[in-house]
């Protein structure tokens, strides 16, 4: 623990309540503070630390440190966040002065041992300036989630399609439908409660648990679909009303218009009735869905007692017969009769009845607590849904025959003469309509069947309306609610207007509104069996959606995937996704069809916008896995020539202040190899750590604005030099690391501290020594386009010669770092179309192929693919076809399709006077003019000055110098006009080369070339081969 020194404090201090500050190692600002909770009765009552901690008493002791409390880890979301009230590592490590000027308490409450909040834990965090003014309405499991869901999964088909059903599968295959179904929609439950257990769930229901577990992308699609889908099922189970409604209309001759008009009208008039139901309230459609769900219990309840009740004689001419054994055994087979007798036809029927468990998850935001209530309601759900499902098939299976005529004078006496079939026994004869197909009731004919076995037939109506008005009033909560969260997250443009939130619910109103409307326009169309199966299809792309979730965020092995609710398994929630699929196929295809296009479409949009949001999914979680199994694997793999690739490590600085060298290697690395960004912060590490925290996300930002596919990376050392080789030993990951350091030409180097210039020509050394190739770039215009961004670029490393002809834009030190990537980009070359001009490359030495490899790599891109490759090698003249033949031919065998080959065979004539006198006056400021002394001499007047250039140096590399002068000749009458030029990379030997020379040597090489220029000296290992093995 961190204490603090009070007993130490001055008399001074102790009348300012123990007042601190800390003076940070890492140069953090003292300005900001705010309190940290102090324990009641600790003898420093307050303390100001840089972060705003206060002096604390735990466990007996004023110390910075605080034991764990809830609001310590409330609304945290990136890695790097401290939570509120804790203090910092800085405010622990660092330094501590006392601050007498400093003396007044701020307000704060005791810290509770516990560590967890007395009350109201959500609100505390959410509205920490004072508490609402009235709690918002919450719901537990039960009463939000259980009843909700099983309203929700009864619908008609239990009432008008499951006795139906029993008649056609049989008992036995119609409890294996069922139970087919319920493990879909059981395994999905089991999914459903993993996630919702793993973290805080809020508002949004379905979309909130896809989007915070696969992100964004899958999330935002299946979040609109199901949004949309749930208001068109409004419109469905509204106009399932009121056809029954206008059936019963008809009965009795009282149609208001007629029966399509009718629908309408009821249809209207419902929605509307639900609208007001819903507007006035959650607590209110709580009450109305506890009416519906008592009505269903008692329409059950009612249709129980009449299966015990002797049958009149009525309904036995109807088939009913009450329990009895042969009827079970007859009915236990199936009996297939139409175009829908078929195992799968009856499945896709009865499916959507099972369907409706998301209905609690949908109000996440108004559950107590959504953690505990969505996995305990829904599993209930489904367990006594699946009960009155396979007790009403096996009950209605047990008393009413599959046939029967209805006619009273049907009855015969037992043991007649033509009579056949089951009835027979129990003294009525359907043998005429059965085997004619034209009975009126029974099993297979009679929709109502439940409605004639039950005590009284109305209650069964009535138990139609709740089943309908229910599933249509949790449509019509559903939709607004999912459709608000995901008009907040902002994924699709033109839906803000509908995340607005009223009232202590924050009910979405207006997404209410728009949910009506849109029921409303379906009812008006009163045809929706087109529409019908799409909505089954989107709800199945939930289910399957959820399972993979669960799946996907088990499979992944994230730290961050700890669910409270431990009964699931990964391998059913696969199981689950691939059931739910091929169920959407079954049901029907062409809907499914239209469904997946509709989320490819939708996924492809928020994958084209990306999004700024950052949710933890798992998708990420798989990212990392997949990159570090594949860089392991990578790892075990040997290294060959073939598959040898270009990894760079370039010494941007800040990236946006040398843009061409950005884009020249970006250009040949991006989609083929790695790229790297380094940046050396010069200085005292109190002072650049803090810097590097600041700038470091900003920098990459720009990177990924510009479209250049590289990282960042950035270290602190005392100098250019020693930071550079920190990259270039620990740079990259297993085979993931640089093989190339590609650097800036040093513009300034006749101006600048020699030492400076030391260190640059020494990081050269310090490249090969590592065994990485060098690629060295110089344009006309030079490469830092800053001006004034002194804190943010290495001055040591390169300082703008010319700073009036910086793009860059003017940024002072302690510019916001997410500025940098909305800062205006600057364009260069290497962005813009070559044309038809040409790329010479000028290889001169063998260094393995590197010369040949970047410029070849450069034209396969779009922009440089015009251009005419030109080789040009030494030789001598009296060969020159010979060389040039056998130039051609090696690199024939490389498969690099350059054609055009010239031997430069004046390479080592004599260059012009004027231009050796050039050569020398450059080298005249740095020259020692020993006049030949001895080693020993040499070194003497050398001492300290190691850059200068003696007179036996200068003359022992006098062919080499010359030949830099011959060949800047050579390429200004060849390449005047090129777009780009490479060439080889003269390499000065250490120790016998001064940097000053060698400088000298790329200055004269290289200067007033209009086209930029690229030195390139590979490690002196092969990078092309012509073999296949």
């Amino acid at each position: 623990m961190a204490e603090l020194p009070v007993p130490e404090l001055p008399a001074a201090l102790s009348r300012c309540s123990g007042r601190f500050t800390i003076s940070t190692l890492l140069g953090a600002e003292e300005g900001s503070r705010g309190p940290y909770a102090p324990s009641e009765g600790a003898g420093c009552d307050s303390t100001h630390l840089s972060s705003s901690t206060l002096c604390t008493r735990t466990f007996g002791y004023n110390t910075v440190d605080v034991v764990p409390a809830y609001e310590h880890y409330a609304n945290s979301n990136g890695v790097g966040d401290t939570g509120k009230g804790r203090p910092s590592l800085a405010d622990l490590h660092s330094i501590l002065k006392p601050d007498p000027g400093r003396c007044h308490t701020p307000p704060s409450e005791p810290q509770r041992s516990n560590g967890l909040p007395e009350a109201g834990p959500e609100e505390a965090a959410e509205e920490p300036g004072g508490a609402p003014a009235a709690a918002p309405v919450r719901f537990g499991w039960v009463k939000g989630v259980m009843i909700r869901c099983m309203l929700n999964i009864w619908g008609v088909i239990l009432y008008l399609r499951l006795p139906w059903i029993t008649a056609q599968a049989g008992i036995a295959l119609t409890w294996l439908i069922i139970l087919m179904s319920v493990t879909v929609t059981t395994i999905t439950g089991l999914s459903i409660s993993a996630i919702s257990t793993n973290g805080k769930v809020k508002s949004g229901g379905t979309y909130f648990l896809i989007s915070r577990s696969l992100g964004p992308e899958l999330g935002g699609s299946i979040g609109l679909i199901f949004a949309f889908a749930n208001a068109v099922a409004v419109a469905m189970h509204t106009v399932g009303f009121a056809e029954t409604v206008r059936d019963l209309l008809q009965e009795h001759n009282s149609l208001i218009v007629d029966p399509t008009n009718d629908i309408r009208i009821i249809g209207v008039v419902t929605v509307t009735v639900l609208l007001g139901i819903s507007l006035a309230g959650m607590e209110w459609e709580a009450k109305a869905q506890i009416l519906f769900f008592l009505v269903i219990l008692v329409s059950f309840i009612n249709y129980l007692v009449g299966t015990v009740i002797p049958a009149t004689t009525e309904k036995q001419a109807k088939g009913f017969f009450s329990y009895r054994a042969d009827i079970f055994a007859q009915n236990f087979v199936p009996n297939w009769r139409g175009p829908d007798g078929s195992f799968f036809g009856l499945f896709s029927i009865f499916f959507p009845s099972a369907t409706g468990i998301l209905a609690g998850a949908n109000i996440s935001g108004d559950l107590k607590d959504p953690a505990v209530a969505i996995p305990k309601g829904t599993l209930m759900a489904i367990f006594w849904t699946t009960v009155s499902y396979l007790v009403l098939s096996a009950t209605i299976g047990a008393c009413v025959v599959r046939d029967a005529s209805g006619s009273l004078n049907d009855s015969v006496a037992v043991g007649s003469a033509g009579c056949e079939g089951l009835t027979c026994a129990l003294g009525w004869n359907f043998t005429a309509c059965a085997q004619r197909q034209t009975c009126r009731y029974g099993l297979s004919n009679y929709y109502q069947s439940m409605s004639m076995v039950s005590g009284f037939g109305p209650l069964i109506t009535a138990g139609i309306f709740g089943a309908t008005l229910s599933s249509a009033l949790a449509c019509l909560v559903s939709a607004p609610k999912v459709f608000q969260c995901l008009c907040r997250d902002q994924l699709y443009p033109l839906i803000g207007f509908f995340g607005k939130g009223y009232g202590r619910n924050s009910e979405p109103i207006r997404g209410y509104m728009l949910t009506y409307l849109i029921a409303v326009g379906f009812i008006l169309i009163a045809e929706l069996n087109a529409i019908a199966p799409i909505i089954s299809n989107f709800f199945l792309c939930s289910y399957a959606l959820i399972n993979f979730s669960c799946f996907h965020a088990s499979i992944t092995n994230s730290p961050g995937w700890r669910p409270s609710f431990r009964y699931y398994s990964k391998w059913a929630a696969l199981f689950g996704a691939t059931v739910s699929v091929v169920i959407m196929f079954l049901l029907t295809w062409w809907a499914a069809l239209i469904a997946f296009g509709i989320v490819v479409f939708l996924l492809g949009y928020v994958l084209y916008k990306k999004p700024d949001v950052n949710w933890g999914s798992s998708m990420q979680a798989s990212s990392y896995n997949m990159a570090l199994n594949y860089s392991v694997g990578l790892s075990e793999v040997d290294e060959h020539i073939k598959n040898y690739r270009p990894q760079c490590l370039v010494l941007t600085g800040p990236p946006s202040c040398r843009p061409a060298l950005v884009d020249f290697v970006g250009t040949f690395t991006k989609n083929l190899s790695l790229m790297l960004c380094g940046n050396v912060l010069i200085g005292p590490r109190k002072q650049k750590v803090p810097e590097s925290w600041l700038m470091a996300d900003g920098h990459t930002k720009w990177l990924m604005k510009r479209k250049i596919k590289a990282f960042y990376t950035d270290v602190v050392a005392e100098d250019l030099r020693s930071g550079v080789q920190m990259l270039l030993q620990a740079a990259g990951l297993g085979k993931m690391r640089p093989n190339i350091l590609v650097l800036g030409y040093k513009r300034n180097w006749r101006t600048v501290a020699p030492q400076s210039l030391e260190d640059y020509v020494g990081i050269l050394h310090d490249a090969f020594d590592f065994k990485y190739g060098v690629c060295l770039m110089r344009m006309k215009e030079g490469l830092n386009v800053s001006r004034v961004m002194q804190a943010h670029f290495n001055p040591t490393f390169e300082a703008a010669e010319h700073p009036e002809n910086g793009t860059g834009s003017r940024a002072a030190p302690g510019t916001d770092p997410t500025s940098l990537a909305g800062e205006q980009q600057a364009s260069t070359i290497f962005q813009s179309d070559q044309g038809k001009k040409t790329i010479d490359i000028y290889w001169l030495f063998d260094d393995g192929g590197l010369t040949l490899l970047i410029p070849y790599l450069l034209g396969r891109k779009k922009r440089w693919g015009k251009c005419k490759i030109r080789v040009f090698v030494g030789g001598q003249i009296h060969r020159m076809d010979e060389e040039r033949r056998a130039i051609v031919s090696l690199l024939s065998k490389f498969r690099l399709g350059f054609h055009e080959v010239h031997i430069l065979p004046d390479i080592n004539q004599k260059p012009r006077p004027e231009h050796i006198r050039r050569f020398e006056e450059l080298i005249a400021p740095f020259r020692l003019n020993d006049g030949f002394r001895d080693e020993a001499a040499v070194n003497e007047l050398r001492q300290g000055c190691p850059w200068k250039i003696s007179d036996e140096e200068l003359d022992k590399n006098r062919a080499k110098s010359l030949r830099q002068v011959r060949l800047n000749e050579i390429l200004l009458d060849y390449s005047r006009d090129a777009a780009l030029i490479a060439i080889t990379l003269p390499i000065g030997r250490k120790g016998h080369c001064p940097s000053s020379l060698y400088m000298a040597w790329l200055e004269t090489l290289s200067q007033d070339l209009r086209p930029p220029v690229i030195l390139t000296r590979g490690n002196q290992e092969n990078v092309l081969t012509f073999y296949c093995q």
